[in-house]
Protein backbone atom coordinates (compact mmCIF):
# COMPACT_ATOMS: atom_id res chain seq x y z
CA UNK A 1 0.00 0.00 0.00
CA UNK A 2 1.76 2.86 -1.01
CA UNK A 3 1.41 6.72 -1.82
CA UNK A 4 4.60 9.16 -2.50
CA UNK A 5 2.72 11.89 0.13
CA UNK A 6 2.31 10.90 3.90
CA UNK A 7 -0.89 11.60 5.52
CA UNK A 8 -3.54 10.21 2.69
CA UNK A 9 -4.44 7.28 5.17
CA UNK A 10 -2.11 4.20 3.58
CA UNK A 11 -2.45 2.78 7.03
CA UNK A 12 -5.97 2.94 7.75
CA UNK A 13 -6.61 1.63 4.25
CA UNK A 14 -3.90 -1.38 4.79
CA UNK A 15 -5.33 -2.05 8.13
CA UNK A 16 -9.62 -1.83 6.48
CA UNK A 17 -8.28 -4.21 3.72
CA UNK A 18 -6.51 -6.58 6.69
CA UNK A 19 -9.99 -7.24 8.61
CA UNK A 20 -11.91 -7.14 5.42
CA UNK A 21 -9.74 -10.22 4.09
CA UNK A 22 -9.54 -11.85 7.26
CA UNK A 23 -13.87 -11.67 7.35
CA UNK A 24 -13.56 -13.42 4.08
CA UNK A 25 -11.44 -16.21 6.16
CA UNK A 26 -8.14 -15.88 4.38
CA UNK A 27 -5.30 -16.02 6.65
CA UNK A 28 -4.36 -12.61 6.19
CA UNK A 29 -1.01 -10.84 7.42
CA UNK A 30 0.49 -7.01 7.68
CA UNK A 31 4.00 -6.11 7.36
CA UNK A 32 4.53 -2.65 8.46
CA UNK A 33 6.95 -0.90 6.22
CA UNK A 34 6.88 2.60 8.17
CA UNK A 35 9.46 2.05 10.52
CA UNK A 36 9.81 5.84 11.39
CA UNK A 37 6.04 5.68 11.97
CA UNK A 38 4.40 2.96 12.54
CA UNK A 39 0.95 2.79 13.49
CA UNK A 40 -0.56 -0.45 12.21
CA UNK A 41 -0.65 -2.11 16.08
CA UNK A 42 -2.46 1.09 17.55
CA UNK A 43 -5.36 0.58 15.42
CA UNK A 44 -5.75 -3.02 16.25
CA UNK A 45 -4.66 -2.53 19.94
CA UNK A 46 -2.08 -4.67 19.39
CA UNK A 47 -0.03 -5.50 22.94
CA UNK A 48 2.30 -7.65 24.26
CA UNK A 49 5.67 -9.18 23.81
CA UNK A 50 6.87 -10.85 20.26
CA UNK A 51 8.55 -14.32 20.77
CA UNK A 52 11.27 -15.69 18.96
CA UNK A 53 12.25 -19.46 18.16
CA UNK A 54 15.75 -19.99 17.54
CA UNK A 55 16.92 -16.73 15.39
CA UNK A 56 13.31 -16.05 13.99
CA UNK A 57 10.46 -13.98 15.30
CA UNK A 58 6.68 -14.99 15.64
CA UNK A 59 4.78 -12.23 14.35
CA UNK A 60 1.89 -10.83 16.91
CA UNK A 61 -1.95 -12.26 16.43
CA UNK A 62 -4.60 -9.84 16.77
CA UNK A 63 -8.14 -10.92 18.32
CA UNK A 64 -9.63 -12.12 14.22
CA UNK A 65 -6.31 -13.73 13.79
CA UNK A 66 -4.57 -11.41 11.99
CA UNK A 67 -0.42 -11.67 11.62
CA UNK A 68 1.65 -8.83 12.27
CA UNK A 69 5.45 -7.38 12.43
CA UNK A 70 5.80 -3.83 13.47
CA UNK A 71 8.51 -2.28 14.98
CA UNK A 72 6.09 -0.54 17.73
CA UNK A 73 6.03 -4.37 19.13
CA UNK A 74 9.62 -4.53 19.80
CA UNK A 75 10.72 -1.45 21.12
CA UNK A 76 9.50 -1.21 25.38
CA UNK A 77 8.24 2.13 25.08
CA UNK A 78 5.85 2.47 22.04
CA UNK A 79 6.27 6.58 21.74
CA UNK A 80 10.14 5.91 21.48
CA UNK A 81 11.75 7.44 18.14
CA UNK A 82 13.38 4.96 15.52
CA UNK A 83 16.54 7.23 14.54
CA UNK A 84 17.64 5.27 12.39
CA UNK A 85 19.43 6.02 9.38
CA UNK A 86 18.14 4.83 5.52
CA UNK A 87 20.32 1.67 5.27
CA UNK A 88 19.25 0.27 8.51
CA UNK A 89 15.41 0.92 7.72
CA UNK A 90 15.79 -1.02 4.98
CA UNK A 91 17.74 -3.72 6.94
CA UNK A 92 14.90 -4.19 9.11
CA UNK A 93 12.13 -3.99 6.41
CA UNK A 94 14.02 -6.99 4.70
CA UNK A 95 14.35 -9.05 8.39
CA UNK A 96 10.54 -8.66 8.77
CA UNK A 97 10.10 -10.82 5.40
CA UNK A 98 13.04 -13.25 5.78
CA UNK A 99 13.42 -13.44 9.87
CA UNK A 100 9.88 -13.96 10.63
CA UNK A 101 8.40 -16.95 10.73
CA UNK A 102 5.20 -15.89 8.73
CA UNK A 103 3.50 -19.67 8.05
CA UNK A 104 0.49 -20.30 5.34
CA UNK A 105 -0.49 -16.89 4.78
CA UNK A 106 -2.73 -16.66 1.71
CA UNK A 107 -2.59 -12.59 1.95
CA UNK A 108 0.08 -9.93 3.13
CA UNK A 109 -0.53 -5.97 3.23
CA UNK A 110 2.80 -3.89 3.75
CA UNK A 111 2.27 -0.83 4.66
CA UNK A 112 4.81 1.18 3.09
CA UNK A 113 6.17 4.73 4.57
CA UNK A 114 5.99 7.86 2.35
CA UNK A 115 8.31 8.68 -0.44
CA UNK A 116 10.39 6.65 -3.28
CA UNK A 117 13.28 6.34 -1.39
CA UNK A 118 15.09 2.67 0.42
CA UNK A 119 11.98 0.78 1.81
CA UNK A 120 10.08 0.96 -1.42
CA UNK A 121 13.20 0.04 -3.44
CA UNK A 122 14.03 -2.55 -0.75
CA UNK A 123 10.61 -3.93 -0.86
CA UNK A 124 10.11 -4.35 -4.19
CA UNK A 125 13.43 -5.60 -4.88
CA UNK A 126 13.28 -8.29 -1.92
CA UNK A 127 9.49 -9.42 -1.58
CA UNK A 128 7.31 -11.53 -4.33
CA UNK A 129 4.88 -8.46 -4.92
CA UNK A 130 2.03 -9.03 -6.95
CA UNK A 131 1.19 -5.30 -7.50
CA UNK A 132 0.78 -2.24 -5.39
CA UNK A 133 -2.09 -0.04 -4.59
CA UNK A 134 -2.11 3.98 -4.25
CA UNK A 135 -3.35 6.17 -1.85
CA UNK A 136 -4.20 9.40 -2.66
CA UNK A 137 -6.65 12.39 -1.70
CA UNK A 138 -8.58 14.61 -4.12
CA UNK A 139 -5.87 17.34 -4.22
CA UNK A 140 -3.98 18.98 -6.81
CA UNK A 141 -1.08 19.39 -4.57
CA UNK A 142 -0.97 15.00 -4.42
CA UNK A 143 -1.24 14.47 -8.31
CA UNK A 144 2.63 15.17 -8.93
CA UNK A 145 3.44 12.83 -6.05
CA UNK A 146 1.50 10.25 -6.70
CA UNK A 147 2.79 9.93 -10.52
CA UNK A 148 6.38 9.51 -9.26
CA UNK A 149 4.91 6.68 -7.19
CA UNK A 150 3.36 4.79 -10.15
CA UNK A 151 6.38 5.57 -12.29
CA UNK A 152 8.64 4.05 -9.78
CA UNK A 153 6.73 0.67 -9.64
CA UNK A 154 6.62 0.55 -13.57
CA UNK A 155 10.58 1.02 -13.46
CA UNK A 156 10.80 -1.57 -10.93
CA UNK A 157 8.03 -3.27 -12.94
CA UNK A 158 5.75 -4.03 -10.39
CA UNK A 159 1.99 -4.03 -11.35
CA UNK A 160 -0.54 -1.34 -10.08
CA UNK A 161 -3.56 -2.77 -9.31
CA UNK A 162 -5.49 0.45 -8.64
CA UNK A 163 -6.03 4.03 -6.86
CA UNK A 164 -7.98 4.18 -3.67
CA UNK A 165 -9.03 7.93 -3.06
CA UNK A 166 -8.93 8.51 0.45
CA UNK A 167 -10.93 11.76 2.20
CA UNK A 168 -12.82 12.31 -0.81
CA UNK A 169 -15.80 13.83 1.50
CA UNK A 170 -17.53 14.20 4.67
CA UNK A 171 -21.04 13.07 5.25
CA UNK A 172 -23.05 15.67 7.04
CA UNK A 173 -24.71 14.07 10.26
CA UNK A 174 -27.82 16.11 10.12
CA UNK A 175 -28.85 15.95 6.24
CA UNK A 176 -26.48 12.99 5.31
CA UNK A 177 -24.85 15.44 2.04
CA UNK A 178 -21.09 15.21 0.84
CA UNK A 179 -19.39 17.86 1.56
CA UNK A 180 -16.00 17.95 -0.41
CA UNK A 181 -13.07 18.05 1.59
CA UNK A 182 -10.71 19.23 -1.35
CA UNK A 183 -12.96 21.00 -3.50
CA UNK A 184 -14.15 19.45 -6.42
CA UNK A 185 -11.27 18.56 -8.26
CA UNK A 186 -10.59 15.29 -10.08
CA UNK A 187 -7.43 15.51 -11.28
CA UNK A 188 -7.36 11.35 -10.20
CA UNK A 189 -9.74 10.83 -12.77
CA UNK A 190 -6.69 11.81 -15.27
CA UNK A 191 -4.49 8.87 -14.60
CA UNK A 192 -4.00 5.73 -16.16
CA UNK A 193 -5.06 3.85 -12.74
CA UNK A 194 -8.31 2.64 -12.30
CA UNK A 195 -9.97 4.15 -9.22
CA UNK A 196 -10.91 1.28 -7.35
CA UNK A 197 -12.84 3.33 -4.59
CA UNK A 198 -13.69 6.77 -2.73
CA UNK A 199 -14.10 6.87 0.58
CA UNK A 200 -15.09 9.46 2.78
CA UNK A 201 -13.30 10.96 5.88
CA UNK A 202 -15.53 9.09 8.64
CA UNK A 203 -15.00 9.77 12.68
CA UNK A 204 -16.07 6.49 13.55
CA UNK A 205 -13.31 4.99 11.80
CA UNK A 206 -10.90 7.19 13.63
CA UNK A 207 -12.50 6.80 17.26
CA UNK A 208 -12.07 3.08 16.08
CA UNK A 209 -8.44 2.85 15.70
CA UNK A 210 -7.63 5.39 18.77
CA UNK A 211 -9.75 2.28 20.66
CA UNK A 212 -7.77 -0.13 19.27
CA UNK A 213 -11.09 -1.96 18.08
CA UNK A 214 -10.98 -1.15 14.02
CA UNK A 215 -11.63 -5.50 13.94
CA UNK A 216 -14.85 -5.30 16.06
CA UNK A 217 -16.26 -2.00 14.24
CA UNK A 218 -18.58 -2.39 11.33
CA UNK A 219 -16.65 -0.64 8.34
CA UNK A 220 -17.42 -1.62 4.66
CA UNK A 221 -15.77 0.77 2.62
CA UNK A 222 -13.06 -0.73 1.31
CA UNK A 223 -15.42 -4.41 0.77
CA UNK A 224 -15.18 -3.72 -2.46
CA UNK A 225 -11.55 -3.73 -2.91
CA UNK A 226 -11.07 -6.46 -0.77
CA UNK A 227 -13.58 -8.91 -3.31
CA UNK A 228 -11.80 -7.86 -6.15
CA UNK A 229 -7.66 -8.32 -4.84
CA UNK A 230 -9.17 -11.89 -3.36
CA UNK A 231 -11.05 -12.64 -6.92
CA UNK A 232 -7.86 -11.52 -8.75
CA UNK A 233 -5.18 -13.26 -6.89
CA UNK A 234 -6.70 -16.91 -5.30
CA UNK A 235 -10.01 -18.37 -4.57
CA UNK A 236 -11.31 -19.28 -1.07
CA UNK A 237 -10.17 -22.28 0.45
Amino acid sequence: IVSGKGGVGKSIVTSMLSVLTRRRDYETAILDADITGPSIPKAFGAKGEVLTTGDALLPLETKTGIKMMSVNLLLEDETRPVVWRGPVIAGTVKQFWTDVIWDDVDYMYVDMPPGTGDVPLTVFQSLPINGILIVSTPQSLVSMIVDKAMNMAQMMQVPVLGMVENMRFLRCPDCGKEIPLFGSDDHVDSHAVPVLERIPLDPTVAAACDAGKLEQAEIDYLAKTAVMLTETFGKKQ
